[in-house]
Protein backbone atom coordinates (compact mmCIF):
# COMPACT_ATOMS: atom_id res chain seq x y z
CA UNK A 1 0.00 0.00 0.00
CA UNK A 2 2.87 2.38 0.81
CA UNK A 3 4.50 1.71 -2.52
CA UNK A 4 1.32 2.43 -4.40
CA UNK A 5 0.86 5.72 -2.61
CA UNK A 6 4.51 6.65 -3.27
CA UNK A 7 4.18 5.87 -6.99
CA UNK A 8 0.99 7.91 -7.21
CA UNK A 9 2.65 10.88 -5.49
CA UNK A 10 5.62 10.75 -7.88
CA UNK A 11 3.37 10.62 -10.97
CA UNK A 12 1.32 13.56 -9.70
CA UNK A 13 4.46 15.56 -9.02
CA UNK A 14 5.78 14.95 -12.56
CA UNK A 15 2.47 15.88 -14.08
CA UNK A 16 2.27 19.04 -12.03
CA UNK A 17 5.84 19.99 -13.07
CA UNK A 18 5.21 19.48 -16.77
CA UNK A 19 1.98 21.43 -16.62
CA UNK A 20 3.74 24.26 -14.83
CA UNK A 21 6.41 24.40 -17.58
CA UNK A 22 3.74 24.32 -20.30
CA UNK A 23 2.08 27.39 -18.81
CA UNK A 24 5.40 29.26 -18.87
CA UNK A 25 6.95 28.80 -22.32
CA UNK A 26 10.50 29.84 -22.99
CA UNK A 27 13.67 29.16 -25.05
CA UNK A 28 16.76 27.44 -23.74
CA UNK A 29 20.06 28.32 -25.52
CA UNK A 30 23.19 26.26 -24.96
CA UNK A 31 26.62 27.12 -26.48
CA UNK A 32 28.84 24.07 -26.42
CA UNK A 33 32.20 23.99 -28.34
CA UNK A 34 31.23 26.90 -30.56
CA UNK A 35 27.88 25.45 -31.34
CA UNK A 36 24.63 27.21 -30.37
CA UNK A 37 21.91 24.87 -29.36
CA UNK A 38 18.45 26.38 -28.85
CA UNK A 39 15.35 24.48 -27.71
CA UNK A 40 12.18 25.12 -25.84
CA UNK A 41 12.06 24.61 -22.14
CA UNK A 42 9.52 21.72 -22.43
CA UNK A 43 11.78 19.80 -24.81
CA UNK A 44 14.72 20.26 -22.49
CA UNK A 45 12.73 18.90 -19.54
CA UNK A 46 11.62 15.89 -21.55
CA UNK A 47 15.20 15.13 -22.60
CA UNK A 48 16.36 15.28 -19.00
CA UNK A 49 13.55 12.94 -17.83
CA UNK A 50 14.34 10.41 -20.57
CA UNK A 51 18.01 10.50 -19.71
CA UNK A 52 17.31 9.77 -16.04
CA UNK A 53 15.06 6.87 -16.96
CA UNK A 54 17.71 5.41 -19.30
CA UNK A 55 20.38 5.61 -16.62
CA UNK A 56 18.11 3.83 -14.12
CA UNK A 57 17.34 1.07 -16.61
CA UNK A 58 20.96 0.48 -17.38
CA UNK A 59 21.78 0.33 -13.68
CA UNK A 60 19.06 -2.27 -13.04
CA UNK A 61 20.28 -4.49 -15.86
CA UNK A 62 23.87 -4.34 -14.70
CA UNK A 63 22.87 -5.07 -11.10
CA UNK A 64 20.70 -8.03 -12.12
CA UNK A 65 23.55 -9.56 -14.10
CA UNK A 66 25.98 -9.00 -11.27
CA UNK A 67 23.72 -10.57 -8.56
CA UNK A 68 22.23 -13.37 -10.63
CA UNK A 69 24.36 -16.18 -9.07
CA UNK A 70 23.25 -15.31 -5.56
CA UNK A 71 19.67 -14.94 -6.70
CA UNK A 72 19.73 -18.34 -8.34
CA UNK A 73 21.26 -19.86 -5.21
CA UNK A 74 18.59 -18.29 -2.99
CA UNK A 75 15.88 -19.50 -5.28
CA UNK A 76 16.98 -23.13 -5.18
CA UNK A 77 17.56 -22.95 -1.42
CA UNK A 78 14.05 -21.62 -0.84
CA UNK A 79 12.61 -24.27 -3.11
CA UNK A 80 14.42 -26.99 -1.19
CA UNK A 81 13.28 -25.57 2.14
CA UNK A 82 9.70 -25.47 0.97
CA UNK A 83 9.90 -29.10 -0.13
CA UNK A 84 11.42 -30.03 3.23
CA UNK A 85 8.69 -28.31 5.18
CA UNK A 86 6.08 -29.94 3.00
CA UNK A 87 7.63 -33.35 3.74
CA UNK A 88 7.79 -32.52 7.45
CA UNK A 89 4.14 -31.54 7.52
CA UNK A 90 3.14 -34.70 5.66
CA UNK A 91 5.23 -36.83 8.04
CA UNK A 92 3.67 -35.29 11.18
CA UNK A 93 0.20 -35.89 9.77
CA UNK A 94 1.11 -39.49 8.95
CA UNK A 95 2.54 -40.01 12.45
CA UNK A 96 -0.63 -38.62 13.98
CA UNK A 97 -2.71 -40.95 11.79
CA UNK A 98 -0.56 -43.95 12.72
CA UNK A 99 0.87 -44.52 9.23
CA UNK A 100 4.34 -45.75 10.17
CA UNK A 101 5.53 -46.39 6.59
CA UNK A 102 4.68 -42.92 5.32
CA UNK A 103 5.97 -41.29 8.53
CA UNK A 104 9.34 -43.02 8.20
CA UNK A 105 9.53 -42.14 4.49
CA UNK A 106 8.77 -38.48 5.15
CA UNK A 107 11.33 -38.48 7.99
CA UNK A 108 14.09 -39.58 5.64
CA UNK A 109 13.03 -37.04 3.01
CA UNK A 110 12.88 -34.23 5.57
CA UNK A 111 16.33 -35.04 6.90
CA UNK A 112 17.67 -34.86 3.33
CA UNK A 113 16.05 -31.52 2.62
CA UNK A 114 16.34 -29.76 6.00
CA UNK A 115 19.00 -29.58 8.66
CA UNK A 116 18.10 -30.96 12.10
CA UNK A 117 19.83 -28.03 13.76
CA UNK A 118 17.79 -25.66 11.67
CA UNK A 119 14.42 -27.37 12.33
CA UNK A 120 13.95 -29.17 15.74
CA UNK A 121 10.65 -30.70 14.64
CA UNK A 122 12.66 -33.27 12.72
CA UNK A 123 13.60 -34.88 16.08
CA UNK A 124 9.94 -35.00 17.07
CA UNK A 125 8.96 -36.65 13.79
CA UNK A 126 11.75 -39.19 14.15
CA UNK A 127 10.72 -40.03 17.74
CA UNK A 128 7.06 -40.35 16.75
CA UNK A 129 7.96 -42.72 13.94
CA UNK A 130 9.89 -44.87 16.43
CA UNK A 131 6.88 -44.96 18.75
CA UNK A 132 4.60 -46.08 15.97
CA UNK A 133 7.01 -48.83 14.97
CA UNK A 134 7.31 -49.99 18.60
CA UNK A 135 10.92 -48.88 19.11
CA UNK A 136 10.29 -47.41 22.57
CA UNK A 137 13.93 -47.42 23.70
CA UNK A 138 15.00 -45.47 20.61
CA UNK A 139 12.17 -43.00 21.13
CA UNK A 140 13.09 -42.52 24.79
CA UNK A 141 16.73 -41.76 23.89
CA UNK A 142 15.62 -39.20 21.35
CA UNK A 143 13.29 -37.54 23.89
CA UNK A 144 16.16 -37.41 26.37
CA UNK A 145 18.32 -35.70 23.75
CA UNK A 146 15.54 -33.21 23.15
CA UNK A 147 15.25 -32.57 26.92
CA UNK A 148 18.95 -31.61 27.03
CA UNK A 149 18.49 -29.02 24.31
CA UNK A 150 17.22 -25.67 25.73
CA UNK A 151 15.13 -25.10 22.63
CA UNK A 152 13.31 -28.44 22.83
CA UNK A 153 13.51 -29.11 26.60
CA UNK A 154 9.77 -28.82 27.24
CA UNK A 155 8.92 -31.01 24.27
CA UNK A 156 11.36 -33.69 25.42
CA UNK A 157 10.06 -33.69 29.01
CA UNK A 158 6.51 -33.99 27.74
CA UNK A 159 7.44 -37.02 25.64
CA UNK A 160 9.32 -38.65 28.53
CA UNK A 161 6.36 -38.03 30.87
CA UNK A 162 3.88 -39.67 28.51
CA UNK A 163 6.12 -42.67 27.90
CA UNK A 164 6.76 -43.17 31.62
CA UNK A 165 3.03 -43.17 32.35
CA UNK A 166 2.41 -45.59 29.49
CA UNK A 167 4.94 -48.04 30.90
CA UNK A 168 3.58 -47.67 34.44
CA UNK A 169 6.64 -45.88 35.83
CA UNK A 170 4.59 -43.31 37.74
CA UNK A 171 7.46 -42.15 39.93
CA UNK A 172 9.61 -41.36 36.90
CA UNK A 173 6.66 -39.65 35.22
CA UNK A 174 6.14 -37.52 38.28
CA UNK A 175 9.82 -36.56 38.31
CA UNK A 176 9.60 -35.39 34.70
CA UNK A 177 6.48 -33.37 35.56
CA UNK A 178 8.24 -31.80 38.55
CA UNK A 179 11.19 -30.76 36.35
CA UNK A 180 8.88 -29.27 33.76
CA UNK A 181 6.81 -27.41 36.38
CA UNK A 182 9.94 -26.01 38.00
CA UNK A 183 11.36 -24.65 34.76
CA UNK A 184 8.04 -23.74 33.12
CA UNK A 185 5.19 -23.35 35.65
CA UNK A 186 2.92 -22.11 32.88
CA UNK A 187 2.67 -25.62 31.38
CA UNK A 188 -0.81 -26.92 32.30
CA UNK A 189 0.02 -30.63 32.10
CA UNK A 190 3.11 -30.31 34.29
CA UNK A 191 1.41 -28.12 36.87
CA UNK A 192 -1.66 -30.39 37.03
CA UNK A 193 0.41 -33.56 37.42
CA UNK A 194 2.57 -31.95 40.11
CA UNK A 195 -0.48 -30.63 41.94
CA UNK A 196 -2.17 -34.05 41.98
CA UNK A 197 1.02 -35.73 43.20
CA UNK A 198 1.42 -33.29 46.07
CA UNK A 199 -2.21 -33.82 47.01
CA UNK A 200 -1.76 -37.60 47.07
CA UNK A 201 1.25 -37.17 49.36
CA UNK A 202 -0.62 -34.79 51.66
CA UNK A 203 1.62 -31.81 50.85
CA UNK A 204 -1.22 -29.34 51.05
CA UNK A 205 0.89 -26.20 51.58
CA UNK A 206 3.08 -26.95 48.54
CA UNK A 207 -0.01 -27.68 46.48
CA UNK A 208 -1.58 -24.35 47.48
CA UNK A 209 1.60 -22.47 46.51
CA UNK A 210 1.73 -24.18 43.12
CA UNK A 211 -1.95 -23.37 42.57
CA UNK A 212 -1.27 -19.70 43.32
CA UNK A 213 1.54 -19.73 40.73
CA UNK A 214 -0.80 -21.20 38.15
CA UNK A 215 -3.39 -18.55 38.93
CA UNK A 216 -0.78 -15.76 38.60
CA UNK A 217 0.42 -17.17 35.27
CA UNK A 218 -3.20 -17.32 33.99
CA UNK A 219 -2.87 -21.06 33.41
CA UNK A 220 -6.14 -21.68 35.20
CA UNK A 221 -9.23 -19.50 35.40
CA UNK A 222 -9.94 -17.56 38.55
CA UNK A 223 -13.15 -19.38 39.45
CA UNK A 224 -11.60 -22.82 39.01
CA UNK A 225 -8.54 -21.75 40.99
CA UNK A 226 -10.67 -20.58 43.92
CA UNK A 227 -12.66 -23.82 43.92
CA UNK A 228 -9.50 -25.96 43.92
CA UNK A 229 -7.95 -23.84 46.65
CA UNK A 230 -11.08 -24.31 48.77
CA UNK A 231 -10.77 -28.08 48.29
CA UNK A 232 -7.12 -28.00 49.34
CA UNK A 233 -7.90 -25.91 52.43
CA UNK A 234 -10.70 -28.32 53.37
CA UNK A 235 -8.37 -31.32 53.05
CA UNK A 236 -5.77 -29.53 55.15
CA UNK A 237 -8.41 -28.68 57.79
CA UNK A 238 -9.64 -32.27 57.89
CA UNK A 239 -6.19 -33.55 58.80
CA UNK A 240 -5.78 -30.98 61.59
CA UNK A 241 -9.27 -31.35 63.11
CA UNK A 242 -8.19 -33.77 65.83
CA UNK A 243 -4.86 -32.17 66.72
CA UNK A 244 -5.59 -28.47 66.18
CA UNK A 245 -9.34 -27.73 65.96
CA UNK A 246 -8.92 -23.94 65.98
CA UNK A 247 -6.53 -23.89 63.00
CA UNK A 248 -8.70 -26.41 61.20
CA UNK A 249 -11.72 -24.17 61.75
CA UNK A 250 -9.90 -21.16 60.28
CA UNK A 251 -8.94 -23.10 57.15
CA UNK A 252 -12.47 -24.44 56.77
CA UNK A 253 -14.00 -20.97 57.11
CA UNK A 254 -11.53 -19.64 54.53
CA UNK A 255 -12.60 -22.48 52.21
CA UNK A 256 -16.26 -21.53 52.72
CA UNK A 257 -15.48 -17.97 51.63
CA UNK A 258 -14.00 -19.28 48.38
CA UNK A 259 -16.73 -21.91 47.79
CA UNK A 260 -19.92 -21.22 49.73
CA UNK A 261 -21.54 -24.56 48.95
CA UNK A 262 -18.64 -26.79 49.98
CA UNK A 263 -20.35 -29.18 52.41
CA UNK A 264 -17.18 -30.86 53.84
CA UNK A 265 -15.75 -27.47 54.84
CA UNK A 266 -18.97 -26.56 56.65
CA UNK A 267 -18.98 -29.88 58.50
CA UNK A 268 -15.38 -29.43 59.68
CA UNK A 269 -16.00 -25.87 60.90
CA UNK A 270 -19.20 -26.91 62.70
CA UNK A 271 -17.50 -29.89 64.36
CA UNK A 272 -14.77 -27.58 65.61
CA UNK A 273 -17.36 -25.31 67.23
CA UNK A 274 -19.22 -28.29 68.71
CA UNK A 275 -16.02 -29.47 70.37
CA UNK A 276 -16.16 -26.19 72.28
CA UNK A 277 -19.89 -26.75 72.99
CA UNK A 278 -20.74 -23.66 70.94
CA UNK A 279 -23.97 -24.77 69.34
CA UNK A 280 -25.02 -21.30 68.19
CA UNK A 281 -21.93 -20.68 66.03
CA UNK A 282 -22.09 -24.19 64.66
CA UNK A 283 -25.66 -23.48 63.59
CA UNK A 284 -24.59 -20.23 61.89
CA UNK A 285 -22.12 -22.27 59.83
CA UNK A 286 -24.50 -25.08 58.88
CA UNK A 287 -27.72 -23.18 58.19
CA UNK A 288 -26.47 -21.05 55.22
CA UNK A 289 -24.99 -24.13 53.56
CA UNK A 290 -28.26 -26.00 54.20
CA UNK A 291 -30.22 -23.22 52.50
CA UNK A 292 -27.90 -23.30 49.52
CA UNK A 293 -27.84 -27.10 49.09
CA UNK A 294 -29.54 -29.41 51.65
CA UNK A 295 -27.32 -32.35 52.46
CA UNK A 296 -28.13 -35.35 54.71
CA UNK A 297 -24.75 -35.15 56.48
CA UNK A 298 -25.50 -31.56 57.48
CA UNK A 299 -28.92 -32.65 58.76
CA UNK A 300 -27.40 -35.50 60.78
CA UNK A 301 -24.83 -33.19 62.42
CA UNK A 302 -27.37 -30.42 63.04
CA UNK A 303 -30.02 -32.69 64.58
CA UNK A 304 -27.57 -34.60 66.80
CA UNK A 305 -25.42 -31.61 67.74
CA UNK A 306 -25.54 -32.48 71.45
CA UNK A 307 -25.42 -36.04 72.66
CA UNK A 308 -27.48 -35.39 75.79
CA UNK A 309 -30.56 -34.05 74.01
CA UNK A 310 -33.84 -35.92 74.10
CA UNK A 311 -35.65 -37.22 71.05
CA UNK A 312 -38.11 -34.32 71.29
CA UNK A 313 -35.24 -31.81 71.17
CA UNK A 314 -33.83 -33.50 68.08
CA UNK A 315 -37.26 -33.39 66.47
CA UNK A 316 -37.49 -29.64 67.09
CA UNK A 317 -34.12 -29.06 65.43
CA UNK A 318 -35.17 -31.18 62.45
CA UNK A 319 -38.30 -29.07 62.12
CA UNK A 320 -36.07 -25.99 62.21
CA UNK A 321 -34.20 -27.33 59.17
CA UNK A 322 -37.52 -27.97 57.43
CA UNK A 323 -38.56 -24.37 58.02
CA UNK A 324 -35.31 -23.19 56.38
CA UNK A 325 -35.82 -25.39 53.30
CA UNK A 326 -39.50 -26.46 53.05
CA UNK A 327 -40.79 -29.04 50.57
CA UNK A 328 -37.35 -30.59 50.23
CA UNK A 329 -36.73 -34.33 50.34
CA UNK A 330 -33.80 -34.04 52.75
CA UNK A 331 -35.78 -31.81 55.12
CA UNK A 332 -38.78 -34.16 55.13
CA UNK A 333 -36.57 -37.21 55.61
CA UNK A 334 -34.76 -35.62 58.57
CA UNK A 335 -38.07 -34.75 60.27
CA UNK A 336 -39.46 -38.24 59.62
CA UNK A 337 -36.42 -39.90 61.13
CA UNK A 338 -36.46 -37.63 64.19
CA UNK A 339 -40.20 -38.21 64.64
CA UNK A 340 -39.65 -41.97 64.56
CA UNK A 341 -37.05 -41.65 67.32
CA UNK A 342 -39.55 -39.54 69.31
CA UNK A 343 -42.29 -42.23 68.84
CA UNK A 344 -44.52 -39.80 66.93
CA UNK A 345 -45.50 -42.34 64.32
CA UNK A 346 -48.22 -40.33 62.59
CA UNK A 347 -45.89 -37.43 61.85
CA UNK A 348 -43.07 -39.78 60.84
CA UNK A 349 -45.33 -41.62 58.40
CA UNK A 350 -46.71 -38.38 56.91
CA UNK A 351 -43.27 -36.85 56.36
CA UNK A 352 -41.86 -40.07 54.91
CA UNK A 353 -44.74 -40.34 52.44
CA UNK A 354 -44.27 -36.68 51.47
CA UNK A 355 -40.57 -37.30 50.83
CA UNK A 356 -41.38 -40.37 48.74
CA UNK A 357 -43.75 -38.29 46.60
CA UNK A 358 -40.89 -35.95 45.76
CA UNK A 359 -38.30 -38.66 45.04
CA UNK A 360 -38.88 -42.32 45.90
CA UNK A 361 -35.60 -43.95 46.86
CA UNK A 362 -34.14 -46.74 48.96
CA UNK A 363 -33.72 -44.98 52.32
CA UNK A 364 -37.29 -43.68 52.35
CA UNK A 365 -38.83 -47.14 51.96
CA UNK A 366 -36.48 -48.53 54.60
CA UNK A 367 -37.68 -45.75 56.90
CA UNK A 368 -41.29 -46.75 56.13
CA UNK A 369 -40.41 -50.31 57.15
CA UNK A 370 -38.90 -49.05 60.43
CA UNK A 371 -42.03 -46.99 61.13
CA UNK A 372 -44.26 -49.99 60.43
CA UNK A 373 -42.27 -52.26 62.70
CA UNK A 374 -42.14 -49.75 65.53
CA UNK A 375 -45.84 -48.83 65.32
CA UNK A 376 -47.71 -52.04 64.43
CA UNK A 377 -45.13 -54.82 64.34
CA UNK A 378 -46.87 -56.21 61.24
CA UNK A 379 -44.12 -58.29 59.65
CA UNK A 380 -46.03 -58.66 56.39
CA UNK A 381 -46.08 -54.90 55.81
CA UNK A 382 -42.50 -54.57 57.00
CA UNK A 383 -41.36 -57.10 54.40
CA UNK A 384 -43.43 -55.31 51.76
CA UNK A 385 -41.69 -51.95 52.37
CA UNK A 386 -38.29 -53.65 52.39
CA UNK A 387 -39.11 -55.23 49.02
CA UNK A 388 -40.00 -51.77 47.71
CA UNK A 389 -36.62 -50.50 48.94
CA UNK A 390 -34.84 -53.19 46.91
CA UNK A 391 -36.53 -51.99 43.71
CA UNK A 392 -36.18 -48.27 44.42
CA UNK A 393 -33.30 -46.08 43.12
CA UNK A 394 -30.21 -46.00 45.30
CA UNK A 395 -29.45 -43.16 47.68
CA UNK A 396 -26.88 -40.53 46.68
CA UNK A 397 -23.32 -40.95 47.92
CA UNK A 398 -19.84 -39.53 47.35
CA UNK A 399 -18.79 -40.91 43.95
CA UNK A 400 -15.60 -40.31 41.93
CA UNK A 401 -14.60 -42.26 38.81
CA UNK A 402 -16.94 -45.12 39.76
CA UNK A 403 -15.59 -45.33 43.31
CA UNK A 404 -18.19 -44.92 46.10
CA UNK A 405 -17.02 -43.55 49.45
CA UNK A 406 -18.86 -43.06 52.71
CA UNK A 407 -17.05 -39.75 53.28
CA UNK A 408 -15.73 -36.98 51.09
CA UNK A 409 -12.13 -37.19 49.85
CA UNK A 410 -10.15 -34.39 48.14
CA UNK A 411 -8.50 -36.67 45.56
CA UNK A 412 -9.91 -39.58 43.57
CA UNK A 413 -8.23 -42.85 44.63
CA UNK A 414 -8.66 -44.17 41.09
CA UNK A 415 -7.16 -41.45 38.89
CA UNK A 416 -5.69 -39.01 41.43
CA UNK A 417 -7.86 -36.19 40.09
CA UNK A 418 -8.41 -33.28 42.46
CA UNK A 419 -11.98 -32.38 43.45
CA UNK A 420 -13.37 -35.47 41.74
CA UNK A 421 -16.01 -36.54 44.30
CA UNK A 422 -19.62 -35.58 43.64
CA UNK A 423 -22.79 -36.21 45.66
CA UNK A 424 -24.92 -38.29 43.32
CA UNK A 425 -26.44 -41.74 42.86
CA UNK A 426 -23.66 -44.36 42.60
CA UNK A 427 -24.98 -46.03 39.48
CA UNK A 428 -27.20 -44.82 36.67
CA UNK A 429 -30.72 -46.15 36.38
CA UNK A 430 -32.15 -47.96 33.37
CA UNK A 431 -33.84 -45.92 30.69
CA UNK A 432 -37.47 -45.68 31.68
CA UNK A 433 -38.94 -46.99 34.95
CA UNK A 434 -39.10 -50.73 35.43
CA UNK A 435 -42.23 -50.23 37.51
CA UNK A 436 -44.14 -47.32 38.96
CA UNK A 437 -42.67 -46.62 42.42
CA UNK A 438 -44.90 -43.71 43.39
CA UNK A 439 -45.87 -43.68 47.02
CA UNK A 440 -49.59 -43.71 46.17
CA UNK A 441 -49.24 -46.96 44.23
CA UNK A 442 -46.98 -48.42 46.91
CA UNK A 443 -49.50 -47.65 49.67
CA UNK A 444 -52.36 -48.99 47.56
CA UNK A 445 -50.49 -52.24 46.93
CA UNK A 446 -49.41 -52.67 50.55
CA UNK A 447 -51.05 -55.55 52.43
CA UNK A 448 -53.85 -54.60 54.77
CA UNK A 449 -53.22 -54.47 58.47
CA UNK A 450 -53.88 -57.74 60.26
CA UNK A 451 -57.25 -58.04 62.09
CA UNK A 452 -58.41 -60.64 64.69
CA UNK A 453 -59.35 -63.86 62.91
CA UNK A 454 -62.47 -65.79 64.02
CA UNK A 455 -62.27 -69.59 63.71
CA UNK A 456 -65.20 -71.99 64.04
CA UNK A 457 -64.57 -75.37 65.61
CA UNK A 458 -67.20 -78.10 65.28
CA UNK A 459 -66.83 -80.85 67.87
CA UNK A 460 -68.76 -84.09 67.54
CA UNK A 461 -69.19 -85.67 70.93
CA UNK A 462 -71.12 -88.72 72.10
CA UNK A 463 -74.53 -88.09 73.69
CA UNK A 464 -73.11 -88.40 77.16
CA UNK A 465 -70.73 -85.39 76.99
CA UNK A 466 -70.98 -82.01 75.28
CA UNK A 467 -68.13 -79.50 75.60
CA UNK A 468 -68.86 -75.88 74.78
CA UNK A 469 -66.21 -73.10 74.72
CA UNK A 470 -66.79 -69.36 74.77
CA UNK A 471 -64.50 -67.00 72.77
CA UNK A 472 -61.90 -65.59 75.14
CA UNK A 473 -58.94 -64.13 73.16
CA UNK A 474 -55.43 -64.57 74.59
CA UNK A 475 -56.75 -66.08 77.86
CA UNK A 476 -57.38 -69.52 79.28
CA UNK A 477 -60.93 -70.71 78.65
CA UNK A 478 -62.53 -73.35 80.85
CA UNK A 479 -64.69 -75.86 79.02
CA UNK A 480 -68.00 -76.46 80.81
CA UNK A 481 -69.64 -79.84 80.16
CA UNK A 482 -73.22 -79.84 78.92
CA UNK A 483 -75.43 -82.93 78.72
CA UNK A 484 -77.60 -82.66 75.59
CA UNK A 485 -80.82 -84.53 75.06
CA UNK A 486 -79.61 -86.02 71.83
CA UNK A 487 -76.55 -86.29 69.67
CA UNK A 488 -76.02 -83.14 67.60
CA UNK A 489 -73.39 -80.91 66.05
CA UNK A 490 -72.92 -77.45 67.43
CA UNK A 491 -70.38 -74.92 66.10
CA UNK A 492 -68.00 -73.48 68.66
CA UNK A 493 -66.38 -70.12 67.80
CA UNK A 494 -62.96 -69.31 69.22
CA UNK A 495 -61.40 -65.91 68.52
CA UNK A 496 -57.62 -65.89 68.20
CA UNK A 497 -55.29 -62.89 68.08
CA UNK A 498 -53.81 -61.61 64.79
CA UNK A 499 -51.34 -63.97 63.20
CA UNK A 500 -48.79 -63.56 60.50
CA UNK A 501 -49.19 -65.23 57.15
CA UNK A 502 -46.72 -67.95 58.02
CA UNK A 503 -48.49 -68.90 61.22
CA UNK A 504 -52.01 -68.58 59.78
CA UNK A 505 -51.40 -71.05 56.97
CA UNK A 506 -50.55 -73.89 59.29
CA UNK A 507 -53.17 -73.77 62.02
CA UNK A 508 -53.48 -77.48 62.65
CA UNK A 509 -55.35 -78.96 65.58
CA UNK A 510 -53.43 -81.20 67.97
CA UNK A 511 -55.23 -84.34 69.13
CA UNK A 512 -55.69 -84.81 72.84
CA UNK A 513 -57.04 -87.66 74.92
CA UNK A 514 -59.56 -87.21 77.66
CA UNK A 515 -58.16 -87.50 81.15
CA UNK A 516 -58.28 -85.74 84.41
CA UNK A 517 -58.29 -81.91 84.31
CA UNK A 518 -54.77 -81.79 85.72
CA UNK A 519 -53.48 -84.58 83.54
CA UNK A 520 -50.15 -83.43 82.07
CA UNK A 521 -50.67 -85.54 78.99
CA UNK A 522 -53.53 -83.39 77.75
CA UNK A 523 -52.64 -81.52 74.51
CA UNK A 524 -53.85 -77.93 74.19
CA UNK A 525 -55.32 -77.10 70.75
CA UNK A 526 -55.00 -73.67 69.16
CA UNK A 527 -52.29 -71.00 69.55
CA UNK A 528 -52.90 -69.33 72.92
CA UNK A 529 -56.17 -70.66 74.38
CA UNK A 530 -56.14 -73.81 76.55
CA UNK A 531 -59.29 -75.72 77.43
CA UNK A 532 -59.97 -77.74 80.55
CA UNK A 533 -62.75 -80.35 80.54
CA UNK A 534 -64.63 -81.57 83.59
CA UNK A 535 -66.61 -84.80 82.97
CA UNK A 536 -70.20 -85.01 84.28
CA UNK A 537 -71.64 -88.44 84.96
CA UNK A 538 -75.07 -89.08 83.34
CA UNK A 539 -77.79 -90.51 85.59
CA UNK A 540 -78.02 -93.86 83.86
CA UNK A 541 -74.40 -94.76 83.10
CA UNK A 542 -70.93 -93.92 84.23
CA UNK A 543 -69.35 -91.22 82.03
CA UNK A 544 -66.13 -91.84 80.25
CA UNK A 545 -64.03 -89.11 78.65
CA UNK A 546 -64.63 -88.71 74.97
CA UNK A 547 -61.96 -89.08 72.36
CA UNK A 548 -61.54 -86.03 70.12
CA UNK A 549 -59.73 -86.35 66.83
CA UNK A 550 -59.13 -82.88 65.31
CA UNK A 551 -58.65 -82.56 61.61
CA UNK A 552 -57.46 -79.86 59.20
CA UNK A 553 -60.17 -77.69 57.58
CA UNK A 554 -59.62 -79.24 54.17
CA UNK A 555 -59.94 -82.78 55.55
CA UNK A 556 -63.24 -82.46 57.47
CA UNK A 557 -65.48 -83.73 54.73
CA UNK A 558 -62.99 -86.13 53.15
CA UNK A 559 -61.56 -88.20 55.99
CA UNK A 560 -62.87 -90.01 59.02
CA UNK A 561 -60.58 -91.10 61.79
CA UNK A 562 -60.97 -94.12 63.98
CA UNK A 563 -61.79 -93.68 67.70
CA UNK A 564 -59.33 -94.90 70.28
CA UNK A 565 -61.03 -97.34 72.78
CA UNK A 566 -60.92 -96.68 76.50
CA UNK A 567 -60.10 -99.86 78.40
CA UNK A 568 -61.76 -100.86 81.65
CA UNK A 569 -65.32 -99.85 80.74
CA UNK A 570 -68.58 -101.86 80.91
CA UNK A 571 -69.50 -104.04 77.95
CA UNK A 572 -72.31 -101.69 77.00
CA UNK A 573 -70.11 -98.57 77.51
CA UNK A 574 -70.59 -96.29 74.51
CA UNK A 575 -66.87 -95.56 74.58
CA UNK A 576 -66.09 -99.15 73.57
CA UNK A 577 -65.50 -99.58 69.87
CA UNK A 578 -68.35 -101.36 68.06
CA UNK A 579 -68.12 -103.32 64.91
CA UNK A 580 -70.04 -102.93 61.73
CA UNK A 581 -72.74 -100.36 61.13
CA UNK A 582 -73.50 -100.05 64.84
CA UNK A 583 -70.28 -98.16 65.49
CA UNK A 584 -70.89 -94.77 67.03
CA UNK A 585 -69.77 -91.70 65.05
CA UNK A 586 -66.43 -90.38 66.18
CA UNK A 587 -65.75 -87.09 67.81
CA UNK A 588 -64.34 -84.52 65.35
CA UNK A 589 -62.70 -81.14 65.73
CA UNK A 590 -63.31 -78.93 62.72
CA UNK A 591 -61.30 -75.76 62.05
CA UNK A 592 -62.45 -73.09 59.67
Amino acid sequence: MTRILTFAVIVLALGFGFSWLADRPGVLSIVWQGQLIEMSLMVAASIIAALVAAIMLVWWVVNAIWTSPNAARRYFRARKRDRGYQALSTGLIAAGAGNAILARKMTARTQGLLSADQEPLIHLLDAQADLIEGKYDEARRKFEAMARDPETRELGLRGLYIEARRQGAYEAAQQYAEDAAEKAPYLPWAAQATLENRCRNGQWDDAIRLLDQQKAASVIERGDAERLKAVLLTAKAGEKLESDPVSARDDAKHALKLAKGLVPAALIAAKSYLREDNLRKAATILEPVWKNDPHPQIAALYVRARSGDTAIDRLKRAERLESLKPNNIESLFAVAQAALDAKEFAKARAKAEAAARIEPRESIFLLMADIEEAETGDQGRVRYWMAQALRAPRDPAWVADGFVSEKWLPVSPVTGRLDAFEWKAPFGQLEGPVEDLTIENAIAAAPAKAEPVAKTIIVETPPETRVESKPVPAQRAEMKPVVPSQKEKKPITITTPPQTEASAEKAEAVPFFGGAPDDPGVKKPGVEAEAKTTPVAPPQKEKKPATIDPLKPSDVSAEKSEAVPFFGGAPDDPGVKKSGAEAEPKTRLKLF
